[in-house]
């Protein structure tokens, strides 16, 4: 894709990294830029060679600080959209892709924009980013999945996160459960793509099964247990369970088939 697009897709290996593209608005968040996100998704859940994602934007200060406040001014809609990849953007701020995301926190990220990257299974962040959750500085609250932030970490540190409105450092999301690891500026995304290369070397369908289950664990416990009775049927009797055990009995790297 062209560096004029306001979402950027490249490959790495297994990996598929989307960047978002709006650095002269700070990627802040518009219809058209959620729309090519959930595109993106969907693409990489169509292809098998695909095992992991990892979301990161342009430049070196912000992520994303959430909607564009101009474009909302001027009447863009930024609820749910009826194109496809409006409903897959939406499917990630609820966890329901089933391909692991990793976050890469290139710079800050509030509001909205940290909904997004709450939306992501693991985060590397910059060093130099903060996060929070500002919205109630100006009349509003979290409305994007900032409200489940009790879910993600204590509720505590929740609670204080989203009542004062106060960003946290980087180290500080680290020390409460917000961000997986923290590395310097110029590190992120060779961070993140390390640790999506981990991800991605294990089993697809175990991978899918294992993500469903612990975000539905969290807010849906009997659906969960449900769920997991029906995984277990499948994933176990796969070809790719027979392939796991072989391989390590065979002390060789395995091949996954995603079948």
């Amino acid at each position: 894709m062209s560096d004029e697009k306001v979402l950027v897709r490249e490959r790495t290996g297994n990996v598929l990294v989307a960047r978002l593209n709006r650095p002269e608005a700070r990627n802040a968040l518009t219809p058209e830029l959620m729309g090519a996100l959930g595109d993106a998704l969907l693409a990489a859940e169509a292809d098998s060679d695909i095992r992991a994602v990892v979301l990161t934007g342009s430049g070196d200060r912000v992520f994303c600080p959430g909607m564009d406040l101009r474009a909302f001014a001027n009447g863009a809609h930024m609820g749910l959209g009826d194109d496809p990849g409006r409903a897959a953007y939406q499917r990630l701020i609820e966890g329901g892709i089933t391909l692991p995301v990793v976050g890469a926190a290139n710079g800050s990220a509030l509001g909205g924009g940290m909904e997004l990257l709450l939306a992501c299974d693991v985060v590397v962040a910059s060093d130099a980013a903060k996060f929070g959750f500002p919205e109630v500085k100006r009349g509003l609250f979290p409305a994007g999945g900032g409200a489940a932030l009790g879910t993600r970490i204590p509720l505590a540190h929740a609670l204080e996160l989203v009542l004062t409105g106060d960003p946290v450092d980087a180290h500080r999301a680290r020390e409460i459960g917000l961000v997986n690891t923290v590395v310097g500026a110029d590190q992120v995304l060779s961070a993140a793509l390390e640790l999506a290369g981990r991800i991605a070397a294990n089993a697809p369908l175990g991978l899918a099964a294992a993500k469903e289950l612990v975000r539905t664990t969290l807010t849906d416990p009997d659906r969960a247990a449900a769920r997991q009775k029906e995984l277990q049927r499948s994933v176990f009797a796969s070809e790719d369970a027979k392939e796991g055990a072989a391989a390590f009995m065979d002390k060789r790297a395995p091949v996954w088939r995603g079948c």
